[in-house]
Order: C-alpha cells, then sequence, then structure tokens
C-alpha cells in the first residue's frame, strides 16, 4: 500500500469513529442519560428556580406578596375603644361601718367606676360581625369601633366567652371589606406571618392598623391559665405585638386569618414585646363564633366527677414513668361520667384526645375544650399498662 493509499485509509477510519460517536451521544442525550441532568433533576431545579423567585417577591422588591397582603386585610382591622363600669370597694369602708361616722361620711362600701380600655379586632362578614378578646370588650359598656375610612360605630355584644377569650360583636353596616378564615391545622413552624392591630391606640392617629412582619416560631403551646381563661394550642410568633394589639388577626403571607392575636411574654424584663406572642388558632375561633353567634354563650354544664392531683417526681418515679406530667386521679364520684368510663383511683391521665396533660391546671383548660354530650378518649397508665378510657361528658 503506497502513502497515498494510507492517508485514505486513515481519513475514512477517523471519519467511521466520529460518525459513530455522534450517533452514540445521539442516542443517550434521547434517552435522558448522558451527562446532562435527568428530567427529575430539570424539574427540581426549575423548583429551585421558582423558589428563588419567589424568595426574591418577598426580599428584594419593594411590591411583594407582604405588602400586597397588607394591603388587602388592613381595611378589615378595626380599633375598639371600650368603656367598663367596674365596682370597686372602699379600703376604708370597715372604720365607717358606725351610723355615727355613716352620717358624716357616707356610706363607704362598694362603688362603680368607668375604666377605659382599648383594643383590636377584625370584621368576618359583609354584614358586621367582628371578632376580638373577651378580656377587650366582653364586659364593656359601651363599645366604640372606629374603620380604616375613618368612620365609627357604636357595637353591641353578640356573645362572649371568658374561658376562651373570644367575643363576637356586631355593628349595623353592610357590605364591609372582611377576612378570610384559614386553617390553622396546616400552618408551617417558620412561615411568614403579620400581626395587624391598634397597640397604644396608634390606630387613631390615621385609621390605619400597626403592621409587624415575622414567623410562626411554634404550634400547640399549653399555657398556664390566666384569670379563669384558657389558652390551649396557642400559636407562637416573634411578629411584635403589645398592648392593644388583643384581639387583632395573625394572617398568612397570602392574607388568609391563621389566628387572633392574644397574649405576650415579658419574662418580667419589659412591658413590651420581646419576640414572644401568642394567638388563639382560627380554627379554636370558628368553633366559638358558631356556637356565640347562635347561643350567646358556651355551654360546659357538666361533671365528670373526678378528683386529681398533678404528678411530682416522687409519684412518677413510684409509677416508673419517665416524667412527671401527667395527673393522678385521688378520688372518682360514683354515677358519674368517670366512674361510668371505669377510670379508678391511682389512674395517672396522660393525654385527653390530642391534648398531652401536664398537671392539673392543663387538665382543667382542656376539659373546657368540650361540650355536653360529647365522647373524648383518654389515655391513662393502671399496672404499667397505658390503657383508652372513653367518657361521655353527661349533663349535670
Amino acid at each position: 500500500m503506497n502513502k497515498r493509499q494510507t492517508n485514505i485509509f486513515i481519513l475514512a477510519m477517523v471519519l467511521i469513529i466520529s460518525v459513530s460517536f455522534i450517533f452514540y451521544f445521539y442516542n443517550k442525550a434521547k434517552q435522558g442519560s448522558l451527562f446532562f441532568e435527568s428530567s427529575d433533576t430539570k424539574f427540581n431545579h426549575a423548583n429551585y428556580q421558582q423558589k428563588d423567585i419567589n424568595n426574591q417577591d418577598i426580599t428584594s422588591g419593594r411590591q411583594n406578596i407582604i405588602t400586597e397582603t397588607v394591603k388587602n386585610v388592613s381595611p378589615t382591622v378595626v380599633g375598639i375603644n371600650v368603656i367598663e363600669i367596674r365596682q370597686y370597694r372602699d379600703p376604708f369602708s370597715s372604720f365607717f361601718d358606725d351610723p355615727f361616722f355613716r352620717q358624716f361620711f357616707g356610706d363607704r362600701g362598694n362603688y362603680n367606676q368607668k375604666v377605659k380600655g382599648l383594643g383590636s379586632g377584625f370584621i368576618i362578614s359583609p354584614d358586621g360581625y367582628i371578632l376580638t378578646n373577651d378580656h377587650v370588650a366582653g364586659n364593656a359598656s359601651e363599645i366604640t369601633i372606629t374603620m380604616t375610612n375613618g368612620k365609627h360605630y357604636d357595637a353591641k355584644v353578640v356573645g362572649s366567652d371568658p374561658v376562651s377569650d373570644i367575643c363576637l360583636l356586631k355593628i349595623d353596616e353592610d357590605e364591609l371589606p372582611y377576612v378570610t378564615l384559614g386553617n390553622s391545622d396546616d400552618i408551617i413552624i417558620g412561615e411568614w406571618v403579620i400581626a395587624l392591630g391598634n397597640p397604644f391606640g396608634l390606630f387613631e392617629l390615621n385609621d390605619k392598623p400597626t403592621v409587624t412582619v415575622g414567623v410562626i416560631s411554634a404550634t400547640g403551646m399549653n399555657l398556664e391559665p390566666l384569670e379563669n381563661r384558657y389558652y390551649l394550642n396557642m400559636l407562637q410568633t416573634d411578629a411584635a405585638i403589645n398592648g392593644g394589639n388583643s384581639g387583632g388577626p395573625l394572617v398568612n403571607s397570602v392574607g388568609e386569618v391563621i389566628g387572633m392575636n392574644t397574649l405576650i411574654y415579658t419574662g418580667g424584663v419589659s412591658q413590651g414585646n420581646i419576640g414572644l406572642s401568642f394567638a388563639i388558632p382560627v380554627n379554636k375561633l370558628k368553633r366559638i363564633l358558631t356556637e356565640l353567634k347562635q347561643n350567646g354563650k358556651i355551654e360546659r354544664d357538666f361533671d365528670i366527677g373526678l378528683r386529681i392531683q398533678s404528678l411530682d417526681e416522687k409519684i412518677a418515679e413510684y409509677y416508673g414513668l419517665s416524667t412527671s406530667r401527667g395527673v393522678i386521679i385521688t378520688q372518682v364520684a360514683s354515677g358519674f361520667p368517670a366512674a361510668k368510663a371505669g377510670l379508678k383511683v391511682g389512674d395517672i391521665i396522660l393525654e385527653v384526645e390530642d391534648y398531652k396533660i401536664n398537671n392539673e391546671q392543663t387538665l382543667v383548660g382542656v376539659f373546657q375544650e368540650f361540650r355536653t354530650g360529647q365522647t373524648i378518649a383518654l389515655k391513662i397508665v393502671r399496672d404499667d399498662e397505658i390503657l383508652t378510657k372513653k367518657m361521655t361528658l353527661e349533663k349535670r
């Protein structure tokens, strides 16, 4: 083979190899198994890109999902001013019980005094129903509602429940803007939330609610009772809430109300917000407001017939428990629901329905969540065995 034939042969081999490689990579690319990502990977990358866009919508642009939500929800938020008649007793009244002194100083016993208060609320229907806290307006003799359009309305109490700290008000007006009630069972810890309200009466300065932004810090918080009000399954947020915010809405980033701002925790070191605020979950609000609208109050007319005691470390150790959370039954009254459910002295109650029981106060608060005629499940420990007992709450 001469030199020219050799060169032709080499060129032909190169062409054959090149064509083979081209067909090989082309087929692999069609199958999605080349060096490029698979279809699933492309989908994930697209998600990440979309998430980046969403993040930019929240954090970068001036017009974003937060500002849009504030614009939409603000007209549904109201400022509340109340006058409450409180009864006081003169601390020196006992010194003037003698008729001789009474003729000079009069009756120095009980006397009434008007006390002004303020809070927040939000409109839940176009015909003027408004939700707020019982501790804001539940005992008020006069209630004035201020709207974001500057109008003022007299409101009346439709119904109020001190135990859950929820109050339903009504004003005579139609075609009002109103909120969308969301679902507090699908809340994501860490998601954006917005608190709107009337802290320190600032609503009155420009007829607009004050807005603060934060995240959901925790859910299912069972707090200690305060003045016979029971706060169970609460939402915790670091959105700033101060005096006057009570009764205002806590909304998610798309404008759905997920809770009602109610409490702040200061740790005794401050009178203002330190990033620990609590809201009543909206699903509880829905249940209570329906009953208040129908009946004006909440019926809890049942007696379970139990005496209990909080666990301590010694009792927990005696029963071989890893924690001192729970209560021990010390007495069961014959003929009452507890006895009919088969509960016995010495049983330890750990849970009632989905509520974990920490102590006596928690259990008392949990039973406020139920109604006469309802059947509930109790998880107990008896003789080192975990049992579930069903109890029907019979009318007292």
